[in-house]
């Protein structure tokens, strides 16, 4: 009789590279849902805020997505891999498709696809397992693709088999290459004709922000990692926030400094640099790195560095977030 409970693992050492994981519950994006990200991430995407100005910028009947919250679906979705993680180390070659309307229901398909061990710490090595992630949606439709790296505990120390190259955080993809995800046909002129950020353009957020509500996203998302909802599965009895949570706070930086933003089509690469906790105050410095213009904006490539400040402690450097952003606006240099 098999007496392992169905949610202990998969360990890092039980998966089956190039076999997908069963399927975490499909979810559908409701007006409620919504509500409850943009209460948790505060973010100003007037896209995603304004039903009028979604329709006349998109041409959608329903008001579209916050470019975020489909991520974290997909992210949540993924943890069917990562009940027991440890940490996730980074997120790399993150797309957004296609931009959904309210009503859409997201389902991803998980793929373990490499493998490798840490060195022995004392208390035996431990996986870092590189995932696949497929989103779809009811059509079957591609909407989210991404590659993640968790590092998750050994269940024999005996059976440690490699396999494949889990690379680097760093990713080098031609910012060319997200031009498929821009959509074709949304008139950006609606949003703004204020002039872009050009490369080397930089600023900090003046308004810093606390984390909060970590385990409501947690749960909104369907994210089952333990080390999110039980304090002794974190980090010395604490909780630890779900990356994503930071990333959201994140974006919603970059919407404030960046009021021509119209959509997030993907992620460079997202680095978790230390762990964050509820209550971290959170500041972020945002950089322009490229530019490549599209009709009536441009594709820029941003980085988002985000830093943890805490009661009687040194500031934590926390977040190394790439996104890639579709931006309305003139091509300018006053913002340079």
């Amino acid at each position: 009789m098999n007496t392992t409970p169905p949610l202990d693992g998969p360990y890092g050492d039980d998966f089956v590279m190039g076999v997908p994981l069963p399927a975490a519950p499909a979810i559908t994006v409701d007006e409620g849902l919504a509500a409850q990200y943009q209460a948790i991430s505060g973010d100003p995407a007037r896209l995603a805020l304004s039903a009028p100005l979604s329709y006349v910028t998109t041409g959608m009947a329903s008001r579209v997505v916050n470019s975020a919250l489909a991520l974290q679906i997909a992210i949540g979705q993924s943890t069917v891999a990562t009940r027991i993680v440890i940490a996730n180390l980074f997120y790399r070659d993150v797309t957004l498709h296609r931009q959904v309307p309210l009503g859409t229901t997201l389902t991803s398909t998980v793929t373990p696809v490499a493998r490798t061990f840490t060195r022995d710490n004392g208390q035996g090595r431990r996986a870092k397992v590189l995932l696949s992630v497929e989103t779809r949606d009811e059509h079957d439709a591609l909407v989210a693709s991404l590659e993640r790296l968790a590092l998750l505990p050994v269940r024999d120390q005996n059976r440690l088999a490699e396999v494949g190259d889990i690379g680097s955080a760093a990713s080098d993809r031609p910012l060319a290459s997200l031009l498929p995800a821009v959509p074709k046909d949304w008139d950006l002129s609606r949003l703004s004709n204020e002039p872009l950020p050009s490369a080397g353009w930089s600023a900090d957020d003046p308004l810093r922000d606390s984390i909060s509500g970590a385990l409501d996203l947690v749960r909104l998302t369907q994210n089952q990692a333990a080390a999110h909802r039980d304090p002794a599965r974190g980090q010395n009895g604490r909780r630890l926030v779900y990356g994503g949570h930071v990333v959201a706070l994140a974006q919603a930086s970059l919407s404030r400094l960046v009021p021509g933003l119209a959509a997030v089509v993907g992620w460079r690469s997202c680095t978790h640099l230390a762990p964050s906790f509820e209550d971290d105050l959170l500041t972020f410095h945002i950089t322009c790195d490229e530019v490549l213009a599209v009709d009536g904006g441009a594709l820029i490539a941003l980085r988002v560095l985000g830093r943890a400040l805490r009661p009687a402690r040194e500031p934590v450097d926390v977040i190394d977030f790439r996104p890639v952003a579709l931006v309305a606006g003139t091509i300018g240099d006053n913002r340079g």
